[in-house]
């Protein structure tokens, strides 16, 4: 016999009793199932915190059974298939989304991350092509789109990605260094011109004037440049001729290699080489390893290293050039401070150290035994480009130098320069 819901409530207590006790069980048990978002965070915590993420597959699956449309959880499971190299799973999550039309920033990145990680370059750029124009102001997805065109050599775009990145967030590190390493990649040639003057109250009676020329052509393997310069120094005049390289042997890796000839000995070094080898780290860290090698009389072998690092809109860099011989070793050191006013040509420089740099030919050549000689130099530069192509620079320097032992005497240094890219 049925139960009508008022002969129910005018049931004797006892059987009300009794019917709640049988309805405690499922009660209990809803109570006890977690949600969605608990069992999301349990996922989030074996990703992150336990590196496990088989578990967090499965914690993420889960959470899926209990919300099915919770798309936070779906593009979050599709990573975790991402990372753990699942590529087929992580599409299949990815275009399911797709198919129901999701418009989300987060999956759009997670997505093309994926394809740009499996070398799939063309379909990360036709994802983040859609994203960018549903989401214009999502710095994160510049910045992939930026790193997806990079890898496909397509510089002036990917130029343009990062310049957004940097309309929206100026102190974006990663974008900054990506200006940086298109600098000498979005203008196949440049022209330049330098020109620096050179005072000393003691050392020297005449000042120095140094004029150079410069052409660099960039080649699918990397940058060469021809350098010629004409210095009038001690009352004479001289010239050299320098050719530069700057060839690319990876995406991490990439050599300096340079050498120079002069007739003119003592105005320039009779013959100059140097041989470095670069290094893009992660963590927007640099280094540099090499040697340098000037010839006037005899050979001075000099060796060098360096470590740079990217920090919003910060470049610091720290060089110091090692001599031995067979007395002692000589060192310098040289820190640099730059601050990025806008692209990857405007910017201001402080630079501060010890002892002399072998590549600056302002300094007094190292001829003989001065490179072991004490300098303390401080000076700063202003670079700025107008109308993209015209690059600009103006610096100074100050030397205190011991150019003979214990005899200091003070150098000053001017510098103008101009580069035109086309």
């Amino acid at each position: 016999m049925k139960l009508s819901y008022f002969s129910f409530i005018s049931a004797p207590k006892k059987t009300i009793a009794v019917a709640s006790f049988c309805m405690l069980p499922l009660s209990a048990l809803a109570q006890q199932q977690p949600s969605s978002d608990e069992v999301f965070i349990q996922a989030r915590t074996a990703a992150f915190e336990d590196k496990d993420y088989p578990k967090a597959i499965s914690l993420a699956k889960q959470a899926l059974e209990i919300s099915p449309d919770y798309t936070d959880i779906s593009v979050f499971l599709g990573r975790l298939y991402t990372w753990n190299k699942n590529v087929d799973q992580a599409r299949a999550v990815f275009a399911e989304l797709e198919r129901k039309q999701e418009d989300d920033a987060d999956f759009f990145l997670a997505y093309a991350s994926l394809e740009y990680w499996n070398d799939s370059n063309s379909r990360a750029l036709e994802i983040l092509e859609k994203a960018t124009a549903l989401h214009p102001d999502s710095e994160t997805l510049w910045l992939l789109q930026s790193k997806v065109y990079f890898s496909e050599n397509q510089y002036l775009k990917a130029e343009e990605a990062a310049n957004k990145v940097l309309t929206i967030n100026p102190i974006n590190t990663e974008a900054r260094e990506i200006l940086v390493k298109l600098r000498d990649l979005t203008a196949k040639n440049a022209v330049g011109i330098t020109y620096s003057y050179t005072h000393f109250d003691k050392q020297f009676a005449e000042d120095w004037h140094l004029t150079g020329l410069s052409y660099k052509r960039v080649t699918p393997i990397g940058s060469v440049i021809l350098k010629g310069n004409l210095a009038n120094k001690f009352g004479d005049t001289g010239t050299q001729l320098e050719l530069e390289a700057y060839p690319r042997l990876s995406k991490t890796f990439y050599l300096y290699v340079g050498a120079g000839y002069s007739d003119d000995v003592g105005i320039f070094p009779k013959y100059r080489t140097g041989l470095s080898l670069n290094a893009n780290l992660p963590k927007s860290f640099e280094a540099e390893i090499g040697y340098r090698q000037l010839y006037f009389s005899d050979n001075i072998w000099l060796y060098t290293a360096a470590v740079g690092k990217y920090y919003k809109n910060f470049w610091f860099n720290l060089r110091t050039y090692i001599t031995p011989d067979e007395k002692n070793i000589s060192h310098s050191y040289t820190g640099t401070v730059r601050y990025y006013t806008k692209g990857a040509d405007d910017y201001i420089s402080v630079q501060a150290g010890t002892g002399i740099s072998p590549d600056d030919s302002r300094n007094n050549l190292l001829e003989s035994e001065n490179y072991k000689l004490k300098t303390f130099k401080i000076g700063a530069d202003y670079n700025f480009v107008i109308n993209k192509t015209n690059v600009f620079s103006v610096g100074a320097m100050y030397f205190n130098q011991e150019y003979r032992a214990n005899t200091r005497g003070n150098q000053f240094d001017l510098s103008l320069g101009y580069t035109r890219r086309f």
